[in-house]
């Protein structure tokens, strides 16, 4: 079973949907606090799920349940928290928010969670990529 994460930031449209055809991603996962903001651009939620069926035939599901508080996401940006300390409270908060009881397992074959940070260093798709794989084993998690 292999689950993608991906960003859009630093991408133009061309490559973000050549990356999610090249690797058969079937279900774009959307796991963004904010989904409909104008920095979105391509990416604006209804384009978005319009965008991936017209040119790939993938699906999209926007998983809201799986985005930071947005209190937390700002002590991250305002730098009042580390990253240590922000990875800590994501994690208790999907533990919080019973994540994997809100979530079709049978989405994350070939599905990408999607946010908008460039790489997943620093990143909460990573860290609920990694919180999947710790329930399902044979998860294998690709960055793309």
């Amino acid at each position: 079973m292999k689950l993608y994460t991906i960003g859009f930031t630093k991408k133009d449209a061309r490559t973000f949907f050549g990356l999610l055809i090249k690797n058969n991603v079937k279900t774009v996962i959307d796991i963004r606090l904010n989904n409909h903001s104008q920095l979105a651009g391509f990416t604006k939620g209804k384009d978005l799920e319009y965008f991936l069926e017209a040119i790939a035939g993938i699906k999209y599901h926007y998983f809201i349940q799986a985005a930071p508080e947005e209190s937390l996401l700002k002590n991250w940006q305002d730098k009042k928290i580390t990253w240590s300390e922000y990875e800590t409270a994501y994690k208790a908060m999907l533990v919080k928010r019973n994540i994997l009881d809100r979530v079709d397992l049978k989405i994350l074959d070939d599905g990408c969670l999607l946010c908008s940070e460039p790489t997943p260093d620093q990143c909460h798709r990573r860290l609920l990529a990694e919180y999947f794989k710790e329930t399902i084993p044979d998860l294998e998690i690709r960055h793309i």
